[in-house]
């Protein structure tokens, strides 16, 4: 028996992920499924989510549904969001994870790499919200988790862009969550700190990156996919129902 919650009121509720087939969405993608949530997912990588479906479905739990799509495409991205509503009921639980943190110095942004990082970091987080919102007015009521950065709080280097993009989700949660209040729409961010997905153990962790993290850290343990995405299960869920307009760090303590 897991020594961790367990959340009834996911169980048959439709659930949106972008950015679901590696890493921290992976993880989310698992986990809803492992609720019994009716999930579907978005993500660039089709072997990879492809091998994610079967491997939740060899675990005995209600296969995802999967489409490949790119979230910078804003036009195509609404139509897979409508699409898999139709098929799995309109969505009453988005999380918006799809992000790239690539390193880049000052003098290499140009205008086009400004635009392209803002698409792929915080434009379509707003585009899905609008895509689900007439859905969760139907329906009485959802929840929208939006994932922020640590690295803006920390100031991580050769990230500003990214760092910009990544604030900008606050004010736009903490905005929208006064907007849709009304309909019983709730929005809040998650912050997670550095996530040892296999990305980011494979690009940055080295041993000297690691003592300076715990040395930073309050906890000294290194957070994984999984801390990130048991914090989404409990916002997606009604045990967190009176809860809007917050951000959550999940980061050791580290900021």
């Amino acid at each position: 028996m897991s020594r961790f919650a367990s959340y009834p009121s996911l169980s048959g509720r439709a659930v949106f992920i972008s950015g679901g087939g590696s890493g921290i969405g992976a993880s989310i993608v698992e986990h809803f499924a492992e609720q019994g949530a009716k999930v579907g997912f978005v993500d660039i990588d089709e072997a990879a989510s492809k091998a994610l479906v079967d491997r939740i479905k060899s675990a005995g739990h209600p296969a995802p549904l999967f489409a490949k799509c790119d979230v910078r495409a804003t036009a195509d991205y609404q139509k897979v969001i409508a699409g898999m509503a139709a098929k799995l009921g309109d969505f009453t639980v988005l999380i918006n994870n799809a992000a790239r943190d690539d390193r880049h110095t000052v003098d290499q942004v140009t205008q086009e790499f400004w635009d392209e990082r803002m698409a792929v970091n915080l434009r379509h987080q707003y585009f899905a919200i609008q895509s689900v919102v007439p859905g969760m007015r139907k329906a009485g009521g959802g929840s929208i988790v939006n994932f922020s950065s640590v690295s803006y709080h920390v100031m991580t280097p050769n990230l500003s862009v990214y760092q910009a993009a990544k604030a900008a989700v606050i004010g736009m949660t903490r905005g929208l969550a006064r907007d849709l209040g009304g309909d019983k729409i709730r929005l809040n961010s998650i912050t997670p700190g550095w996530i040892m997905t296999q990305r980011q153990i494979d690009l940055w962790l080295t041993p000297e990156s690691e003592a300076a993290l715990m040395a930073a850290q309050c906890l000294k343990e290194k957070v994984y996919p999984p801390d990130i995405a048991r914090m989404a299960m409990w916002l997606a869920a009604d045990d967190s129902r009176l809860v809007t307009a917050q951000n959550f760090t999940v980061d050791g303590g580290r900021s």
